[in-house]
């Protein structure tokens, strides 16, 4: 992995140095080429003119097939009882199991009612703050009230979107029982510095691995770092079945209490010594059992995760080796040792004054020239309502007055949508697509 980085880092070096000798010879170079072509926003042709059907087909998702349709015609034709069903759930479980070498996992109805499931078998007394990120979805905050818990609202480094340590060490308080780092857009959190500063504090470390299946740091996959950990099988998620959530456990203890909080059938099947058997017949008082048809599906796609996930980097790879060479675009840092992957879409930064023009008018001008690019600020959570009225919690969430990070990434990303196919002349008139815009910046920024 780092000799790949190595190799692109190198391969941008060249290309920057190349088409600068160009350019001052005024030869060559996308950029020179660019400069002579009228922006569609003006009236010029499209540098995108792939077919728009086929553009619409590479880019879906979720991609379900053949496959799904069978083995859930097969499952509704062939099952002789409705019991029968539910054999795909612990199925889903061995698989995944296997899969991320987690020693513990639960299938659950979604990634919320695993996030739920969590702080039951945390067992912390109430008035416990939990270190987690503002930029972030609302379960993983707001679960925690029916408990007892407290969020402390924690910034994401603007570099990389991901949980900000540096500020949790100064948001840490002699409330703070646990750390809740979110894997944002599939790229891992510095797992290894958070990992050693929960040892040193005493922290319980959770994680939010919804957005990243099948990354990994340091070899690791993500949800097998913390103590406990969830999944999201959201249709948005790289591994999708519509709905459906999974719950990562290091310690018997965490996994027999987080099971009998959604899953009453679950005490009877613990051994005779666990103090949760006791609960046969009601379990905790919750019902979060997966849809068997959705363990199904997601049988079926998990399959193919990897394979697909190669796909959609390769092709992130070969447009964004491109577009870096631009001024003002940077993507999030990546370590060496983490192999992340993408959910949702590929973000890229923008720095206006680098680039010479504003992101309004950089997405203008390549929405004319046919690029399906994008914006869509992820939720701040500490300026909801919620979390300022006192009612719904042990003590009131402190407020942050500013949350620079967040802010940040929300106001300079963008987004272009992932690849799931062998399309490089696609790719190829996206990267123009740019070139073009950054060629005729002059004329952009009077915009």
């Amino acid at each position: 992995m780092s000799e790949q980085r190595s190799n692109a880092s190198t391969r941008r070096e060249f290309v920057r140095a190349g088409g600068a000798a160009m350019a001052a010879l005024g030869i060559g170079g996308g950029l020179a080429a660019g400069a002579q072509e009228t922006l569609a926003i003006n009236g010029g042709a499209k540098a995108v003119t792939y077919p728009a059907d086929k553009h619409t087909a590479i880019i879906k998702w979720p991609r379900f097939g053949a496959a799904e349709k069978k083995v859930l015609h097969e499952l509704i034709d062939s099952t002789p009882d409705s019991t029968a069903f539910y054999r795909e759930l612990p199925e889903l479980e061995r698989e995944w199991k296997e899969y991320t070498k987690a020693p513990f996992v639960k299938a659950h109805m979604n990634g919320s009612s695993a996030i739920t499931s969590m702080f039951f078998a945390l067992d912390l007394p109430a008035g416990s703050e939990i270190l987690l990120p503002s930029y972030n979805f609302f379960s993983d905050c707001l679960a925690m009230r029916f408990f007892g818990y407290v969020p402390v609202f924690v910034d994401v480094d603007p570099k990389t979107s991901c949980f900000d340590l540096e500020d949790a060490k100064r948001k840490l308080t002699k409330n703070c029982k646990a750390i809740f780092p979110m894997h944002a857009w599939g790229l891992p959190c510095e797992l290894d510095h958070i990992r050693d500063f929960a040892n040193q504090t005493g922290l319980i470390l959770l994680e939010d691995a919804a957005h990243s299946h099948g990354a990994s740091m340091q070899g690791k996959k993500t949800g097998t770092w913390g103590r406990m950990a969830i999944y999201s099988f959201q249709g948005s998620k790289p591994l999708p079945g519509v709905e459906g959530g999974m719950g990562m456990y290091q310690t018997r203890e965490y996994f027999e209490r987080a099971a009998a909080f959604g899953h009453y059938e679950d005490p009877v099947k613990f051994a005779k010594d666990s103090p949760v058997r006791a609960y046969e017949g009601t379990g905790f008082g919750q019902k979060y059992r997966m849809h068997p048809f959705a363990a199904a599906v997601i049988r079926q796609q998990l399959k193919g995760l990897d394979e697909r996930n190669t796909v959609v980097k390769k092709n992130v790879r070969a447009l964004n080796d491109r577009l870096l060479q631009l001024a003002g675009i940077s993507e999030p840092r990546c370590r060496p040792d983490q192999d992340r992957v993408y959910y949702y879409m590929s973000m890229l930064f923008l720095d206006e004054a680098k680039a010479g023009f504003r992101r309004a008018s950089m997405l203008k001008a390549l929405e004319a020239e046919g690029v399906r690019v994008s914006t869509w600020d992820y939720p701040e959570q500490h300026k909801y309502k919620i979390y300022s009225e006192a009612k719904w919690w042990h003590h009131t969430p402190r407020i942050p007055e500013t949350m620079p990070g967040n802010l940040q990434v929300n106001s300079t990303h963008f987004f272009l949508p992932l690849i799931h196919g062998e399309v490089p002349e696609l790719i190829d008139q996206y990267a123009k697509a740019f070139e073009k815009v950054w060629a005729n910046k002059a004329a952009l920024a009077k915009a």
